[in-house]
């Protein structure tokens, strides 16, 4: 099986990489993505989780547009922004898509007058997130995907409650969650904003 309805020069960078056909847990929900469909993500590592959250943003937005991000991806720390960021600059070579960090470590007046300019993508920690949307700082308006990598990160620190607010602050949007286990706290956003949402479970 190939890939099926990737934009060219996302399929090019895939291929350049050694990636020809998708692995067992793209094959099942890369096509649910694509249909808007709101996920848990279960799988373990090395299974292809981050490498599929590239693949969706890239293929779902496709080219730069207008100011405001449409794709927020919440991290662990620096290190794991830095880190998706590079994987999402190799594949989405050929593209004018905009990847933005926002990180603590970071100097928050610069990082508002950096997002003020316009970005597609921001790769984000929940807490410098959350500062920057309350500052005024960020337009999370037009975001279509909010996306949770290696969500077991959420449950150190105040991190669950730094991301629940995310959706109280944003209209219709589709949320992916990644992690290796399913826990329990995630009943809540299946209560409250994920409540159509599919667990999509491999062993």
């Amino acid at each position: 099986m190939s890939f099926k309805k990737i934009i060219e020069p996302l399929k090019d960078n895939l291929q350049r990489n050694g990636i020809t056909k998708p692995n067992p847990l793209q094959t099942e929900i890369l096509s649910k993505i694509r249909g808007g469909k709101s996920l848990f993500v279960i799988a373990p590592k090395n299974a292809g989780k981050t490498t599929s959250i590239v693949i969706s943003v890239i293929n779902k937005l496709k080219a730069a547009f207008e100011d405001a991000p449409r794709a927020l991806i919440f991290v662990k720390d620096k290190e794991e922004s830095l880190k998706l960021a590079e994987i999402f600059n190799t594949y989405s070579k050929g593209t004018d898509l905009r990847i933005y960090c926002a990180y603590e470590e970071h100097n928050m007046e610069l990082q508002r007058e950096e997002l003020y300019l316009g970005t597609d993508i921001v790769i984000a920690t929940p807490k410098r997130l959350n500062r920057i949307f309350y500052l005024n700082g960020i337009n999370l308006n037009k975001l279509q995907m909010c996306i949770v990598e290696d969500a077991e990160f959420l449950f150190r620190n105040s991190n669950f409650a730094e991301v629940t607010r995310t959706p109280e602050s944003i209209g219709r949007c589709q949320y992916l969650v990644f992690s290796d286990n399913f826990d329990d706290r995630f009943e809540r956003w299946q209560d409250n904003f994920m409540h159509l949402a599919e667990i999509i479970e491999l062993e």
